[in-house]
């Protein structure tokens, strides 16, 4: 444990001398929450270990054991006629481990090909795919785990084809009823790129998180960092800010942060779950970053809030959750969770 707190800090001082800024990335699409319950917290959890099959996108070391057999199957209408896809499976295999497998798609919708005159030469899709293989290795009150990523990205005549890895572990105190969770994401590299001679840079991430239950009530709190290879999250506009506007700014908690609190409040998604002997769940989460991002000043209703539930029968369990994203837009998911061992019967 202590080799790993000193690693640490060099390891996200690497990341961050050879991460890029915003805009400069590509396949962004990887780091867009996956299942409705990572999104009604937030859209980032790399902690919570409940035997849930859907963390794995978010940390691979949260791939355990007992998600054998399992299959989720997670659809959203993102924005506008953009759509979201995802399914995964588990496999435990005696002697070499627990693996699964998943798909990832992102579909941006139909366009028009025309000419410099207007004329409609055709219609074409464009759309981002990710093809993911996970492992994951358990040593005492530890977990480690990988997934390997296929990327493909199709926009008509723009097409590009990459690989990365996700590399992450876990700690669960089951005494302490207490775990944490570290993640390295999106390491990779272009193999074709969108542009010849012009190679882009991955949306690489560390996010570290901490997830604490309580013995008396079915409750649970995480704290999640993001984000970590780049401390400056702020975008100052030059028109008009939180801060300094044309108009007078209500005062409150957040705005009265200051810039480095400010910063440091975009790196942390909050959230909470009520877990009811595993039949029924509603999760919350609240996205500081996002609120300021997307949130008008003044106007900034539920902006960043998320909520969600699932209800967990014998055979399956349905989950949906809402995000508010824009005071005129919000992000829908559902979910479906299936133990085909429960519906697959053994003679």
């Amino acid at each position: 444990m202590k080799r790993l707190v000193l690693v640490l800090p060099f390891v996200i001082f690497c990341l961050t001398a050879f991460s890029q800024n915003g805009g400069e990335k590509i396949y962004k699409f990887l780091n867009i929450p996956t299942s409705a319950r990572i999104s009604a917290q937030g859209g980032f959890n790399v902690s919570h270990i409940d035997g849930d099959l859907s963390f794995v996108n978010a940390n691979p070391a949260m791939l355990t054991a007992d998600m054998n057999n399992q299959f989720v199957l997670s659809y959203t209408n993102y924005v506008s006629d953009i759509n979201l896809g995802y399914a995964i499976y588990a496999r435990n295999f005696e002697k070499a481990g627990i693996f699964s497998a998943a798909i990832q798609y992102f579909n941006y919708g139909r366009f028009y090909n025309t000419n410099e005159f207007g004329e409609v030469l055709g219609k074409f899709n464009a759309a981002d795919y990710a093809i993911n293989v996970s492992y994951s290795y358990p040593l005492k009150k530890f977990n480690f785990g990988g997934t390997f990523k296929t990327i493909v990205s199709d926009y008509f005549d723009a097409t590009s084809f990459g690989v990365a890895v996700d590399l992450g572990a876990t700690y669960k105190d089951t005494a302490s009823l207490f775990s944490a969770g570290m993640v390295i994401k999106n390491l990779g590299f272009q193999i074709k790129r969108y542009t010849k001679g012009v190679r882009e840079g991955l949306p690489i991430d560390v996010q570290l998180g901490v997830t604490k239950k309580f013995r008396h009530a079915p409750f649970s709190l995480s704290l999640t960092a993001i984000d970590l290879v780049n401390w400056r999250l702020r975008y100052e506009s030059t028109f008009r800010t939180n801060y300094e506007s044309g108009e007078e700014v209500k005062e409150n908690f957040l705005n009265k942060l200051g810039h480095a609190g400010d910063e440091l409040m975009r790196h942390l998604v909050l959230s909470a779950d009520v877990n009811i002997k595993k039949v029924f769940y509603i999760s919350l989460g609240f996205n500081y970053r996002r609120r300021m991002e997307l949130a008008l000043v003044n106007k900034g209703k539920i902006v960043g809030f998320s909520a969600g539930f699932g209800l967990c029968l014998k055979k399956f369990s349905l989950e949906y959750s809402y995000s508010s994203y824009h005071v005129s837009g919000s992000v829908n998911y559902v979910s479906l969770k299936i133990n085909l061992d429960n519906i697959i019967r053994k003679n």
